[in-house]
């Protein structure tokens, strides 16, 4: 049976750095950025982070196909220890072909944990990716 493809397409998703976008339009995507690590004392007892806001940007590209009308994309963060953070709701407005939406975000996450971090995008209610960012955890100087 072949499966119907008409839109909208996934053109990117990712984490980076920063997003430029020239006066043309043309996007560029600065560090794109899977793994990140953090350092805290060596004296520190704890083996919890202590917390670290994370300024990083998700980048989200879509092509409409044969989609048009109004959407609705959800953004989801899944922390290490399997707690969801609340979700994000971004309308967006497909008028096919090859029209696209480009969806910058801030990523402004407070990061008290070591692990994977996943990123899960939907539209309209199906999961189309998940987008992965390890957090590593050094400690630097020496204990006592």
């Amino acid at each position: 049976m072949a499966i119907e493809n008409t839109g909208p397409y996934l053109a990117a998703a990712l984490i980076c750095e920063k997003v430029l976008q020239e006066k043309d339009g043309t996007i560029s995507i600065i560090r794109m950025i899977d793994r990140v690590t953090l350092t805290a004392p060596a004296a520190l007892s704890s083996e919890t982070l202590p917390p670290v806001s994370l300024n990083l940007n998700a980048f989200i590209a879509f092509k409409a196909g044969s989609a048009k009308g109004r959407n609705t994309v959800k953004w989801r963060v899944e922390t290490p220890s399997g707690v969801v953070l609340p979700e994000q709701l971004l309308p967006v407005l497909f008028e096919g072909e090859d029209r696209g939406i480009n969806l910058t975000l801030a990523l402004n996450l407070l990061v008290d944990q070591e692990g994977l971090y996943w990123f899960d995008l939907f539209l309209e209610g199906q999961l189309l990716t998940r987008i992965p960012l390890r957090i590593f955890y050094q400690r630097i100087g020496q204990s006592s």
